[in-house]
């Protein structure tokens, strides 16, 4: 066995691991969040959820949200040892969805609120460019010349 087989087996065990760990989480999470629709909706006044409270229960649902898209990762790697562009950025824009939904505009300083919408904005162009990329095909049949006749038609006049 060579060293980096060795490193493999223990890169694919310890994602393994992690993988098993955040299920635990979300399963975990998922009965918090339950738990916390539950209290919410009997506390009086009964079955009206408070303005804070929804803004709690949405904060936390795009939580498991998140460690849902997590284990979609973890999953993605086991499968292909990659990562995808895709998930990463989905992750990030949940992440930052969350962030918009529970900070109070306020309380929050507003060159925050300039960097938040920065970040949006720069993670919905790189999805955007993703997505255009993806579409693409990229199996385009080679032109059937050499790498010399290209450079001999670049040097001929017309």
């Amino acid at each position: 066995m060579t060293f980096e087989s060795l490193l493999t087996k223990v890169q694919k065990i310890t994602v393994l691991t992690l993988a098993g760990m955040l299920v635990v989480v979300m399963v975990l999470s998922t009965v918090h969040l339950g738990a916390l629709i539950g209290h919410e909706i009997l506390m009086p006044p009964r079955f009206l959820i408070r303005v804070q409270g929804l803004l709690e229960i949405f904060g936390y649902f795009l939580l498991v949200l998140i460690g849902v898209e997590l284990i979609e990762t973890l999953k993605a790697y086991v499968r292909k040892d990659a990562i995808h562009v895709r998930v990463v950025l989905e992750v990030a824009l949940i992440a930052m969805a969350r962030k918009v939904i529970i900070e109070e505009p306020n309380e929050v300083p507003s060159l925050t609120l300039f960097g938040i919408a920065a970040l949006i904005l720069a993670l919905g162009i790189a999805s955007y460019f993703e997505r255009q990329w993806r579409d693409e095909p990229h199996d385009k049949q080679p032109s059937k010349s050499s790498p010399q006749d290209a450079l001999a038609d670049l040097k001929t006049p017309n």
